[in-house]
């Protein structure tokens, strides 16, 4: 298959604008378009909140939306601890928003609120921390019914791998960390005590107040060959594939996380749903369907290479590219009983100077994209957390509209 042959191209571009990367990319940030940039000028209106305001207040049973029918956005953490929050807070009341994921744990091992798992205490996780008045900003979410879920990145994380070497991946020959090609070190990936972290971070997150846990990065670095081939696994088994070791992990933290009683969900690349391979990395859909309860594949039409699903310009092509990806997702999770809800990510950015521009038609046309395949639930991925109102449906009506379409449960 076309898609296959080609996965190799696509992580070559995922290496350079995945969500992680994308996120740090200054010049990404410079070449943003001024819809990205400024937010409208009813957004610069400082949010009135509900009577509670930011304080502590006692936790009362809230009417949450169920899984089939989130609609999402990306908070990262400075956002989620500054006063962009209350911005983000009245998009949500004002549109169809009910869902906000925010990061725990990012990509640089930063936590958003101190800790008290032992592993974050010891690695100085807690120095770097985004908000120590979360609970609070919770509680508040809570009382305007917005469904809080923790994103917990697991196997790219610097400060893990800098503070605990034995969990690292090393470099063959000198034995020092090794790091990808912007120089990031990496946790190795068969190391249970990487994911045992994260599954106690999770649990932390559900106990402070977050109804949903959702891990990133559950996979292998997506680096070419040459680059992993320098790469040492010191806690890899003899005969133990990458594909077994995220499969075995996977269902460590569903698992670690059943007494909790919070959905467990995960990020994985939206071409998973395509190959036949684990890509190098890991990640095989079936894998993450069988255990999840909610599996988000990333079909941002500007990470497909050129000629993707017969597609000269995929990022010029957003319906056409996330329907025929999410079809594929559907088709791999029906014969399987019981499988995850599917709840895709979605594009709303703009990926340096690639055309076109993301506007509100590109954004609403992968939600139709969503919506037509009877898959009700989506988040939208702006690694600044900047979304744009005319993107998204006015509250009014917005839970009639949801209704309309079937479970995003394989789509039956």
């Amino acid at each position: 298959m076309i898609v296959v042959r080609q996965a190799g191209v696509l992580l070559l571009a995922a290496l350079l604008t995945s969500r992680g990367l994308f996120a740090q990319d200054s010049a990404a940030v410079a070449t943003a378009s001024p819809t990205d940039q400024v937010a409208s000028p009813a957004d610069q209106v400082k949010v009135l909140l509900r009577p509670t305001e930011i304080r502590y207040v006692h936790q009362e049973s809230v009417l949450l939306p169920p899984t089939a029918k989130i609609k999402g956005l990306y908070v990262n953490a400075w956002a989620f601890g500054s006063p962009k929050l209350w911005q983000l807070v009245r998009l949500a009341d004002e549109t169809e928003i009910n869902a906000f994921v925010v990061d725990v744990k990012d990509d640089t091992g930063c936590l958003l609120y101190p800790s008290t798992v032992p592993t974050a205490e010891q690695i100085g996780a807690n120095r770097c921390v985004r908000a120590k008045d979360a609970r609070a900003r919770l509680d508040t979410l809570a009382k305007h019914g917005i469904y809080a879920i923790a994103r917990i990145v697991v196997a790219k994380d610097p400060l893990l791998a800098e503070r605990k070497s034995g969990w690292s991946v090393k470099e063959r020959g000198t034995g020092q960390l090794w790091r990808d090609r912007i120089n990031i070190a990496w946790v190795d990936a068969y190391n249970d005590s990487v994911w045992i972290y994260a599954a106690q971070l999770a649990q932390e997150a559900a106990q402070m107040g977050f109804r949903e846990v959702q891990f990133d990065y559950v996979r292998f670095p997506d680096e070419p060959r040459e680059r992993m081939a320098t790469a040492i696994f010191p806690a890899h088994r003899s005969g133990q594939t990458q594909r077994e070791a995220v499969r075995e992990h996977v269902a460590l933290l569903k698992d670690r996380l059943k007494a909790s009683g919070v959905p467990v969900t995960f990020d994985i690349f939206g071409l998973t749903a395509s190959a036949t391979s684990d890509l190098g990395i890991g990640q095989v859909w079936e894998d993450f369907v069988s255990v999840a309860d909610v599996v988000l594949p990333m079909v941002y039409p500007s990470h497909y290479y050129r000629g993707a699903f017969g597609y000269a310009w995929p990022n010029g092509q957003p319906y056409r590219v996330v329907r025929r990806a999410l079809t594929e997702a559907l088709k791999r999770s029906e014969p399987l009983p019981g499988s995850a809800e599917i709840r895709p990510f979605l594009q709303a950015f703009t990926l340096g100077r690639r055309l076109p521009r993301y506007t509100p038609f590109e954004i609403r046309e992968q939600i139709r994209a969503v919506e037509d395949l009877g898959i009700t639930s989506w988040v939208l991925w702006n690694p600044r957390s900047v979304y744009q109102r005319g993107s998204l449906r006015p509250k009014q009506g917005a839970e009639s509209a949801a209704g309309q379409g079937l479970s995003s449960r394989g789509g039956r």
